[in-house]
């Protein structure tokens, strides 16, 4: 019979090994858009609007337009994430509803994303008669990416031992004065890394756009946020049309022409640069979060 310590040696050669495969992978991704694509970025590639000649093509409407549907999409996910995670795991008790939910998060955590897409299609756009907007985008995302912050942020909470609510009920908190005093704060490193992640994999996602209309041409940017008159902040970009780096990239490849191949290699690479730093900054939220904690 096999030994444990030689089943656990052959594990951690075979995690190596799918380690490495995947790390090769990654950069021979990162390689092949550096040589194609390296040349294209510059000032006036990142500022100017897409084009018929592809030596004039930029990415300024499509980097703008992933940067708002970001905004929309953290600010529509992660309370509606973190709220649902703290009741499920702190308040709600245990019968077969509580199970029931928990199933289908998890469930809807593996839903392929274009089925999302066509869920917002009939919602968003359809019902609600939000259009083919940045809105729309958002909140698609959004729902692709909440049971992803539900699970995270529940794994995350779960990590905050018992002795920790216990000691605060002792000294006579509420249970809302330990959730809100000990449970979240000891718990924030890996709920900022779940959200993180969730975002990093939706700043990714094109099939969901397409079925909501998102343009893979578009010379314009969004309203601005802001306006001279009271009162001086505007929401009339929400309900702009929009394009993504993703789109941009998939409209490019499309075409016959080399050099227009080449952009989407430099729009490529822009776009693997946001998601590797956004798991760069997970990873440094978590090793920080972690060395302030003391059990």
């Amino acid at each position: 019979m096999m030994s444990r310590q030689l089943r656990e040696g052959l594990f951690a050669v075979a995690g190596l090994l799918t380690m490495l495969v995947a790390l090769f992978a990654l950069g021979a991704l990162l390689a092949g858009l550096a040589m194609d694509g390296w040349d294209r970025l510059s000032w006036r590639f990142f500022a100017s609007y897409p084009s018929r000649f592809p030596e004039q093509a930029g990415i300024l409407a499509a980097w703008v337009g992933t940067v708002l549907v970001m905004v929309v999409t953290a600010f529509a996910a992660v309370p509606l994430g973190l709220a649902a995670a703290v009741y499920l795991e702190e308040y709600a008790p245990t019968h077969w509803l509580t199970d029931l939910i928990d199933i289908n998060v998890a469930n809807l955590a593996g839903v392929p994303s274009i089925v999302y897409g066509l869920m917002a299609l009939g919602l968003f756009v359809y019902r609600f008669g939000l259009g083919h907007s940045v809105l729309t985008a958002g909140l698609t995302l959004a729902l692709l990416i909440l049971p992803m912050v539900i699970i995270a942020t529940r794994e995350a909470i779960r990590s905050v031992p018992d002795g920790v609510r216990e000691a605060a009920y002792a000294l006579g908190a509420t249970k809302w004065q330990t959730v809100k005093d000990h449970v979240v704060p000891y718990s924030m490193g890996g709920i900022l890394t779940g959200i993180i992640l969730a975002l990093s994999r939706a700043i990714g996602e094109t099939a969901p756009l397409i079925t909501v209309g998102a343009l893979s041409f578009i010379a314009f940017l969004p309203h601005p946020p802001w306006q001279a008159e009271f009162p001086f902040v505007s929401f009339q970009w929400l309900l702009d049309p929009f394009t993504v780096l993703p789109m941009q990239m998939f409209n490019w490849v499309s075409r016959p022409q080399e050099e227009f191949h080449r952009n989407a290699a430099g729009a490529g690479l822009v776009l693997m640069a946001m998601t590797l730093a956004m798991n760069a900054l997970a990873i440094y939220v978590r090793a920080r979060f972690r060395k302030r904690i003391r059990w």
